[in-house]
C-alpha cells in the first residue's frame, strides 16, 4: 500500500498489560492474571529454576499453556512469552530439581493469591493477601479490618536474626523436673 508523501510508517503497538512484580532470591516474577487466570513471564520463570527456558522446552506443553502477549517489562512494552500456572507447574515437573518444590509452594501459597487479590481489591470488606519482600525471604501478609496479620507460623523467621548464632536447646521444665527425679531415684537405689 502507498502512502503519502511524508507520512511515515510506525508499527502500531497493542497497549501492553502491566503485570504485578513479585521478588524470590532478588529475581523479579512478572504476572498478571487474564480473564481470572494466572500468567507468568516464562523468562522470569527460568530465572528462577535456573536455566533458560528454550522453545522446545515450551512446546512441551499444550498450547493453552502458553502464550505470547505485550507486558510492561521492565517499564518497557515487550512482547513475551507467558506460561498458564499449569503450564509452571508441568514445567517444574519435567525439569525436577530439588529448589522446585519450595519455587512452587511459593507460586502456589503467595503468588497466585497475592495476584487475586489485587484484581479484587475494590471490595475493602474482604481479607486480602500480599506480600512483604525484604532481601532474605518474603513473608505473606494479610490485610483485614485495616490491620496487618502475619501467619503465626512465619514470626520465628520474623523475630530470628540470621547473623546471630542459634542459641542452645533449652530443654522444657517438665524434662527437667523428669530427670531430676530419675537421677534421684538412681541416686537412692
Amino acid at each position: 500500500m502507498d502512502m503519502p508523501a511524508g507520512t511515515q510508517h510506525r508499527s502500531v503497538t497493542p497497549d501492553p498489560f502491566n503485570p504485578t512484580i513479585f521478588t524470590r532470591h532478588n529475581l523479579s516474577l512478572h504476572a498478571l492474571l487474564l480473564e481470572n487466570q494466572p500468567w507468568f513471564c516464562a523468562r522470569d520463570i527460568g530465572r528462577l529454576m535456573g536455566f533458560h527456558l528454550s522453545e522446545r522446552m515450551v512446546n512441551k506443553l499444550d498450547k493453552d499453556q502458553h502464550q505470547t502477549v505485550w507486558i510492561e517489562y521492565y517499564r518497557q512494552p515487550e512482547k513475551q512469552l507467558m506460561l498458564s500456572e499449569s503450564g509452571v507447574y508441568a514445567l517444574l515437573v519435567y525439569h525436577y530439581a530439588p529448589g522446585n518444590r519450595l519455587l512452587r509452594e511459593w507460586i502456589t501459597h503467595q503468588v497466585v493469591p497475592a495476584l487475586r487479590d489485587a484484581e479484587q481489591s475494590d471490595n475493602s470488606d474482604r481479607p486480602m493477601l500480599s506480600l512483604l519482600d525484604w532481601p532474605e525471604m518474603s513473608l505473606s501478609l494479610l490485610h483485614w479490618q485495616d490491620e496487618g496479620w502475619i501467619r503465626l507460623r512465619d514470626m520465628p523467621y520474623l523475630l530470628l536474626d540470621h547473623t546471630q548464632r542459634r542459641m542452645p536447646v533449652v530443654k522444657p521444665w517438665w524434662r527437667k523436673v523428669t530427670q531430676a527425679f530419675q537421677s534421684s531415684k538412681h541416686s537412692m537405689g
